[in-house]
């Protein structure tokens, strides 16, 4: 079986808690070296991932990438083109984490470099594999639903005091704030579901003390097929709404909580350990039907996996990538003119 060696860069929430675990379930792919100039991040790789190969600096990567198949970005937002590009000139395939870049300028030279070297790119949009999403995906395909006619999505929290960094604290430049972040996740799975926007209206609000980025916004979008998204994302909702509410022509379907594939990985839960891997409990799965006349839907498993497998298929049979890096720049730049007409 042919082994991909890969490269993670950076070892912060999105590397070491999904990046690394997932690569290293995938049986065609070794976590081969970790970048990160944090001692203690240094330490906490080669605990969790016996065998990998530390080092500080990108530059010390890229001086010396032999035998390296992969490189995955999972860095600030900032620094996502840059050093995309920096793998691509190298002759490396890369992943890069959500969102692809700060700018849709900056994800289009990125996918023209990788054209222009023939390397393979894709974007980590790992909530396209989420359990009740895929289950949304599903009673829409069947028709369970009805003509769409609106769709709700939402990723709330309730953090009243901010917890600093450079998501909170952070400029337009960083890609900070919630909009970028959970936004990110949001508008794609409204494009997979419904395709292109035609219409963007937004809300952008700063609801704590000492946070220089949105925290709480809402995006609408109406798309070519005339179904409107409706999108929530914050920090500051006390009680959380349902994480998705579909209303169609014939019924709806409304389901709350969020898939438990990453509050497990946080856990140090691992995909292939054993246990089902993204299952849901009957009593969190959602209701179908209409008022005074609904029953539960499983919920279909959970697939975080999935990107890295599809990944493998992609550089070593030429299998389309899991994540079209055009689809990431349309997320880009439906966000785009969410900034530029946000209300405050």
């Amino acid at each position: 079986m042919p082994e991909l060696r890969v490269a993670l860069v950076g070892f912060g929430l999105a590397g070491s808690v999904f990046h690394a675990p997932l690569i290293a379930a995938e049986p065609r792919m070794r976590l081969d070296v970790v970048v990160t100039s944090s001692a203690e991040r240094a330490e906490q790789a080669k605990r969790q991932h016996p065998g990998v190969r530390v080092i500080a600096t990108v530059e010390e990567l890229f001086a010396d990438p032999f035998g390296i198949d992969l490189v995955v970005i999972a860095t600030p937002n900032r620094s996502h083109a840059s050093l995309a590009l920096q793998a691509i000139e190298a002759g490396i395939s890369v992943v890069v984490d959500k969102p692809f870049a700060v700018t849709s300028a900056e994800a289009e030279q990125v996918i023209a470099a990788a054209d222009r070297r023939r390397v393979v790119l894709s974007v980590f949009q790992n909530r396209r594999w989420d359990g009740d999403f895929l289950t949304v995906r599903n009673l829409i395909a069947k028709g369970r639903l009805g003509e769409v006619q609106r769709f709700e999505s939402r990723m709330e929290r309730w953090r009243p005091v901010g917890k600093g960094g450079w998501r909170e604290l952070g400029g337009a430049a960083d890609g900070a704030g919630y909009l970028y972040d959970l936004g990110s996740h949001l508008v794609d799975q409204a494009l997979v579901l419904f395709g292109p926007v035609t219409d963007v209206y937004c809300e952008r609000d700063r609801r704590r003390a000492g946070v220089n980025a949105d925290d709480d916004a809402f995006l609408a979008l109406t798309h070519d097929s005339g179904v409107r998204s409706h999108l929530w994302m914050s920090a500051v909702a006390a009680q959380i709404g349902p994480r998705f509410r579909v209303l169609g022509s014939e019924s709806a379907f409304v389901i709350y909580g969020l898939d438990p594939q990453e509050a497990d990985l946080r856990a140090g839960r691992r995909p292939g350990e054993g246990n089902p891997w993204g299952t849901v409990e009957p009593d969190s799965w959602g209701e179908l039907g209409a008022e005074g006349d609904t029953g539960p839907i499983p919920t279909e498993p959970g697939d975080y996996p999935a990107f890295y497998r599809a990944m493998a298929d992609a550089l070593i049979d030429g299998t389309p990538v899991p994540v079209d890096p055009h689809d990431a720049v349309e997320t880009l730049r439906v966000l785009e003119r969410g900034v530029s007409s946000a209300q405050r």
